[in-house]
């Protein structure tokens, strides 16, 4: 039986809270201790300050088991971890001349200098354990606390990395019964986050183990599993039979799992059914053609391309096109192409280049998509300028034509 073991991180380092660096550390522990079957609540960030980092210990230790700290054990004054966990703990610092001794062998082997403040790197919390560090100067250690824990490790990521693989990782799985936690993303298009929030329902979006979570961006829902168990063939099956239940309910809108993307899953559709796709895009550049080219490789799933620098060129293009706004020009120019192709499908955008995510207009793009049995469209209110429009315009028309074609072969067969 696992044992339920609660864990905190707290990233030291004003320079992280300035935005001046990207917390990747946080991101690596994270994974690192659901790898492990620990549960994770919180994450921590807090400036190089020994009250401060002194407060945000405590605060973690009320809630968790272990607190692991990253950064702030270097030489200069302004690396507090070693004073904040003192004060944090109730504890003096003591010196340890055999890890001075270690730190000078360091700076002997790496052919350097080592400075009188590399001695402040010698004091540690009282009852420390040492964790050595055969790949930098910056000494680890473990403060054990009555069934809990404080593990500081050093914040430059090599480091980090190594002594929580080859040291952490370790002890803490010599130390508690652990588990094993897994997740599962089934990726979701074609609905709105609260609308598949409805139809999941509280039982599943309230559920313990496994739990469920969702996150949106552009045009994409990633419904987040995950589940605790003793190993991971007992995860793996919690998994299955809780997917199993969401695929009950939001089945149709479910285009693939964990690193599918719907440029992936579209080509290979067309593919299986021998079809292919026609796409016009005018004021926009990137936004689908070349996801489905990358996807497709060298198989030859676009029947048509055309693209225009901007609306006017594709209004000239076309004869009869005065009056019409843009979503009705998108709507009946994905018609024509589509019966022009033989696609199976056909996407167009049209899009005001130079207007961003602010565009002062209600129709700053159009995009339709049309199938023989089916067409659909939508307007948004921001421009090809951005990476945003690119984003939610290409998601939108390849689910809609990917659900589609879906529902196509549903009928035939």
């Amino acid at each position: 039986m696992f044992q339920n073991v609660n864990a905190e991180i707290i990233a030291i380092g004003t320079e992280i809270l300035l935005g001046e660096i990207t917390d990747t550390n946080s991101v690596y522990l994270a994974r690192a201790l659901r790898d492990l079957g620990i549960n994770l609540y919180f994450k921590t960030a807090v400036g190089d300050n020994e009250g401060r980092i002194a407060s945000a210990i405590r605060l973690a230790l009320s809630r968790a088991d272990v607190v692991i700290t990253c950064g702030g054990l270097g030489p200069t004054v302004d690396d507090m971890t070693r004073q904040g966990i003192a004060a944090a703990t109730g504890r003096e610092l003591v010196f340890h001349q055999e890890l001075l001794d270690q730190i000078a062998a360091r700076f002997t082997m790496f052919r350097a200098q080592m400075t009188e403040n590399n001695r402040r790197q010698a004091y540690l919390p009282q009852g420390a354990t040492v964790i050595e560090n055969p790949v930098g100067t910056a000494p680890a250690f473990i403060v054990p606390l009555e069934g809990r824990c404080i593990i500081s490790l050093p914040g430059v990521p090599r480091e980090m990395k190594f002594l929580m693989t080859e040291r952490v990782i370790p002890y803490l799985r010599q130390t508690y019964h652990l588990g094993i936690i897994k997740a599962r993303n089934v990726k979701v298009a074609g609905i709105g986050e609260s609308a598949l929030d409805d139809m999941l329902g509280a039982d599943l979006l309230e559920a313990s183990n496994p739990s469920l979570g969702l996150a949106a961006h552009q045009g994409v829902v990633d419904i987040r599993l995950t589940a605790k168990a003793a190993d991971a063939a007992a995860a793996d099956a919690l998994l299955d039979a809780f997917e199993a239940q969401v695929r009950e309910r939001v089945g149709e809108y479910i285009f693939g799992r964990d690193s599918d993307t719907l440029e992936g899953v579209l080509t290979q559709l067309l593919q299986a059914q021998g079809q292919q796709v026609a796409v016009i895009e005018a004021g926009i550049q990137d936004a689908v053609i070349a996801k489905i080219q990358a996807a497709a490789g060298s198989a030859a799933v676009l029947a048509a391309t055309h693209t225009y620098p901007d609306p006017a060129s594709l209004y000239a293009a076309i004869t009869d096109a005065d009056g019409l706004s843009f979503r009705e020009l998108a709507g009946r120019e994905a018609e024509r192409l589509c019966q022009a192709s033989g696609a199976a499908g056909a996407i167009v955008i049209i899009s005001l280049p130079e207007a961003g995510d602010d565009a002062d207009t209600a129709e700053a793009t159009a995009v339709a998509v049309y199938t023989p049995a089916r067409s659909q469209s939508r307007v948004y209110g921001f421009g090809g300028k951005e990476d945003l429009a690119r984003g939610w315009v290409s998601r939108w028309a390849m689910s809609v034509l990917w659900r589609m074609l879906k529902e196509q072969q549903h009928d035939v067969d």
